[in-house]
């Protein structure tokens, strides 16, 4: 995956442009979901409005905050998912794009109780293990801790009821995470579906193994 750095007007550019992105394929709604991008070395971060029509942000609608949530720059008000995203920049320093998405069989399979398998290689080499949070209501500090507790060594967390929560160097990297949790969901929905109740074939562990020594 891209590893480049954005300078910060572009790094706004790429915000809108991700949750257009998401909002034409179906993984976050008209006001739900948000997308956030820290400034490479610095404790500020750009982050979408509260109740603004995602599909098609401007640049003046994006609010830039630090780590507490205070505006440094913007009229709008941030995200109420505000604290969940700075509580992960706060334990994860690696992490400069943080993506909260709505992906809707990837939260139906959580719903379902059952786990995202190791079936594909993308699901192997991206996803690798993904974390289901416990439900908390969306922008308190009781969602923001139990992120901050599971998010560390992880690229993905699904969110309990919610939907789910993509970590990357940067923005492209969050934004591929976000499409292949869906895409690993829908591939494994089909194959329950079609096999009538029948086991799975996962990759098998050696080759996970061997994935995971050439990639990690």
């Amino acid at each position: 995956m891209s590893v480049s750095i954005f300078s910060e007007e572009e790094l706004r550019y790429e915000i809108i442009r991700v949750m257009k992105a998401l909002y034409d394929r179906g993984l976050v709604s008209a006001l739900g979901g948000n997308v956030s991008a820290r400034i490479p070395g610095s404790d500020t971060v750009w982050i979408t409005p509260s109740g603004v029509f995602k599909g098609d942000l401007k640049l003046d609608d994006l609010v830039k905050i630090n780590l507490d949530g205070e505006v440094i720059e913007g009229f709008m008000k941030p995200s109420v998912e505000w604290p969940m995203h700075t509580a992960i920049y706060r334990v994860r320093p690696d992490i400069n794009a943080v993506i909260h998405a709505h992906n809707p069989i990837t939260t139906g399979l959580a719903l379902a109780g059952i786990e995202l398998k190791p079936i594909t290689v993308e699901a192997v080499v991206t996803l690798r293990s993904v974390p289901v949070i416990p439900f908390a209501y969306p922008g308190t500090d009781e969602l923001a801790k139990l992120v901050a507790e599971r998010v560390k060594g992880v690229r993905a967390l699904i969110l309990q009821n919610h939907g789910v929560v993509a970590l990357g160097y940067n923005l492209v990297e969050a934004e591929a995470i976000v499409e292949t949790l869906e895409e690993v969901a829908l591939t494994q929905l089909v194959a329950m579906l079609a096999s009538g109740g029948r086991e799975i074939p996962m990759i098998p562990e050696r080759d996970r193994e061997l994935i995971s020594k050439l990639y990690f």
